[in-house]
């Protein structure tokens, strides 16, 4: 049940999109938001914060209330697992385990033992002309660095707190 609401929610989202005339880019540069960010909002995989709600609605005035007020609640972030046979996110999937094993290393050298957030992360598709005059995609994770921990038993804030009470 909860899963059909919330296609059904994802449904309105989009039509409201539609009606707007407008593309994920171009309600991404009325709002100062990612363009990636955008499709999230509007796909309930993200949650809208007060502050940005304003700029939202000005861009996408079929926004209703209570279409805010449900973005506005934390979202459930998943994805339905028949999404890796669409052919664009399947060869996002190919090319991120095709370069990943690279790509981890480069990390490793450039920062340290660690990996890139998923959590606070930014990402945006663009176009561009390449050298040949053809289109590009340009896809940017840009994550903020975590570092792994050694993990040390003094530093175990929970055993700490149970020596001490």
């Amino acid at each position: 049940m909860e899963g059909e609401r919330a296609a059904a929610v994802v449904r309105r989202l989009m039509a409201a999109k539609a009606e707007s005339g407008k593309s994920f880019s171009d309600i991404a540069a009325e709002t100062g938001l990612t363009n990636v960010y955008v499709a999230q909002l509007l796909r309930r995989q993200a949650q809208l914060k007060p502050d940005t709600a304003p700029a939202l609605r000005a861009a996408v005035p079929g926004l209703t209330d209570d279409l805010v007020a449900l973005m506005m609640q934390p979202p459930f972030r998943s994805y339905h697992p028949d999404i890796i046979h669409e052919p664009a996110v399947y060869r996002l999937n190919e090319a991120v385990m095709h370069f990943g094993e690279s790509i981890k290393e480069i990390i490793n050298e450039e920062f340290g033992d660690g990996i890139m957030s998923a959590i606070d992360f930014y990402c945006s598709v663009d176009k561009v002309q390449g050298a040949d005059g053809k289109d590009r995609v340009v896809v940017t994770f840009d994550g903020k660095y975590l570092p792994y921990s050694e993990q040390r038993s003094e530093h175990m804030m929970s055993r700490l707190n149970r020596r001490t009470s």
